[in-house]
Formats: C-alpha cells, structure tokens, sequence
C-alpha cells in the first residue's frame, strides 16, 4: 500500500503558528545574547571594544529590521490563486501559439463537465485540478496544505506558514538573504566567546548567559550552513527560471520554453512581473 503523505496536512496547518512562535522565540533569544548579554554593555568599555560593538549593534538592528519585514511580507502575502471561473480559450501548453486568456465570469461553473471540455480536439493538453474541479494555467500546482491552486508554485514552506508563490516568492528570497546575513553576523560575532568554553578556565558571566550564548551560536551557525545551501539552489532556480516542483518536471522536457536568460529571469522575479517577460496567461490571472 503506498504511503499517502497527504494524511499529514492537516497537521501541517496546525503546525503554522507554532512556526512563527519558534521563529520569534529564536530571534528574541539571539537578540538576548547579542544586545543584551554581550555588545551591549561593551559600549561602554571604551576604546576599541566599543567601536566594534556599535559597529557590530548597527549592523545587527539594521538587518533583523529587514529580515523581519521580508519574513511577515511572506507570511501575509498572497502566494497566487486562480482567478473564480478562470478558463483557456485555447491549448495554452502547446507552445505552437500564444497563449490568449478567457475569463468566465457567467454562473459558477460548477456544473461543468470538464472530462467534456478537456477532450476538445482545440484544447487537447489544457489542464485541470482534479481536486478544485476547475482549469488551472500553465504552471500552476495545488497545494494540499492551502487546499488551492498556486500560480508558480514553489513549494508550501511551513516556517512562512504560506505558499510560495509567484508573488511572494522575491520576499521570500529576500528572506532566505537577511537570515543568511543575519546568521552570519552572529555566528562571527560569537565565536570568540564561543571557543572561550573550550580555551578559558574562568568564565565571564551568569550561567544563563552563558547558556544562551552557546546555544544561540550552534543555533545561528547551523541556520547559517543550511540557508547557504537552500539560497545557492534558489538563485541556481531563479537564474533558470523554474521552481523546485518544475526542477522534477524538466527531467523529462529538456527544452524549457520559460526561459528567458539569466539577466531577464532574475529580472522578473526581483523586479515584478512585466507582461513581456511572463506567460501570457499566468501575468492575466496576477493582474485579475
């Protein structure tokens, strides 16, 4: 009997919020160990040792602020749904034509017989949910955890409690970049105390403190190698104009006819979503 992964999104729902209660706790207990127990007070020491802990508390507060806001603009932005009652006037996936865009806006729709209109020999290839029991665009995937189609979905990333989509997949990459940096920056500025545990016999400081700080650095240092590792794919990802479900797809399609090179690729997920440089079809429904 083949394992059903799908069993576990209800759990995966219910999960959500727990997620951002984890994420928050292990910003706050970094932020306990690095303004609070270490450069914090180091302002005033004087000298060197204030230089470089102001420096070090700017940069901090600078990019926490943006990796704040880039991970709650992922969790409160619509990844991308299909627009109610959206339907292909023609065979959209085919390549041979461009692709034109009809909007059904006449009853629910529900009624439909889809078995009946996908046999058409004008829309031969046309797609449909199985589970929304309506047509879905070219690159578009349903999503068993939001219950709903995602226009370009990535994958459904339970630390941003959301799917990631075609419009909230830049602040999502924007998020994987300042957790990156902001790991980064803790982890060289911890390391001193860090190896303190295993090269100094009397240490400075409460055993709570001293706790945190271990933690907070193996904690910041195993985010830091994981995210390099998951953003390095992203880019690969962007730069080719696919996600990581369409990875699997290619395998089988060696020609990838969404791809616009490198320039116009990273251009089109940074910079929005131009009608020239997204399909037809898809840029209708994110503008619907």
């Amino acid at each position: 009997m083949a394992w059903n992964v799908f069993k576990f999104c209800t759990a995966l729902r219910a999960l959500g919020s727990i997620m951002i209660v984890l994420v928050l706790g292990i910003i706050g207990v970094t932020y306990y160990v690095i303004v609070v127990a270490n450069y914090g007070p180091a302002l005033f020491h004087g000298g060197l040792d204030s230089f470089v802990a102001l420096l070090v508390l700017v940069l901090f507060h600078s990019l926490l602020v943006m990796l704040l806001w880039s991970y709650f603009t992922t969790v409160l932005t619509d990844p991308g749904g299909v627009p109610p009652n959206w339907r292909p006037s023609i065979d959209e996936e085919s390549g041979d034509a461009d692709p034109l865009v009809g909007l059904a806006h006449e009853g629910t729709g529900l009624d439909l017989n889809l078995s009946a209109m996908l046999g058409e020999p004008a829309n031969p290839r046309t797609r449909a949910c199985q589970k929304c029991n309506w047509f879905k665009p070219p690159r578009c995937h349903h999503c068993s955890v939001c219950g709903r189609c995602i226009l370009k979905m990535d994958h459904h990333c339970v630390w941003v409690v959301n799917c990631v989509g075609a419009l909230n997949y830049k602040y999502f990459l924007l998020f994987l970049f300042y957790t990156f940096l902001v790991t980064t920056l803790v982890t060289s500025s911890l390391l001193l105390q860090f190896l303190s545990f295993f090269t100094v016999d009397e240490k400075n400081g409460t055993p709570e403190t001293l706790v945190a700080t271990f933690v907070t650095f193996v904690l910041n240092l195993s985010f830091a190698l994981s995210i390099m590792g998951f953003l390095i794919m992203h880019i690969s990802l962007v730069l080719g104009n696919t996600t990581t479900i369409e990875a699997f797809e290619k395998k089988s399609n060696p020609k990838w006819h969404y791809d616009l090179g490198r320039r116009k690729n990273f251009e089109q997920v940074t910079f929005g979503l131009p009608v020239n440089l997204y399909p037809t079809t898809v840029h209708a429904c994110l503008l619907h």
